[in-house]
């Protein structure tokens, strides 16, 4: 059998979080949010806690997750990232290089 080359890349940290809020603006629960931003259960948990130490998503009594006023301002800022042509973790390490 072939094997086939793929072009797949890791997501950085900051993508993953991208991946998360978009999904819980309005809020979801965690099969959603595992199944949309294609991750497992053990690694979203890790997610969820840091991202909620981080003021970018709280996590409601009954279960359900929604994406803070930070955590929508996250998406701003990381969309206009995006914009100029920023992202993921070597891109972001080349502009700290360069403008330090």
């Amino acid at each position: 059998m072939l094997k086939t080359e793929s072009v797949e890349k890791r997501r950085s940290r900051p993508d993953i979080f991208n991946d998360i809020l978009k999904i819980v603006v309005k809020g979801a629960r965690k099969t959603r949010i595992v199944y949309g931003a294609n991750l497992n259960f053990k690694l979203l948990r890790e997610y969820l806690d840091d991202m909620e130490r981080q003021g970018l998503l709280a996590i409601e009594e009954d279960g359900k997750i929604v994406a803070t006023e930070k955590g929508k301002e996250y998406l701003i800022y990381y969309q206009g990232l995006r914009n100029f042509g920023v992202t993921g973790r070597c891109s972001l390490l080349s502009v700290n290089e360069s403008m330090g």
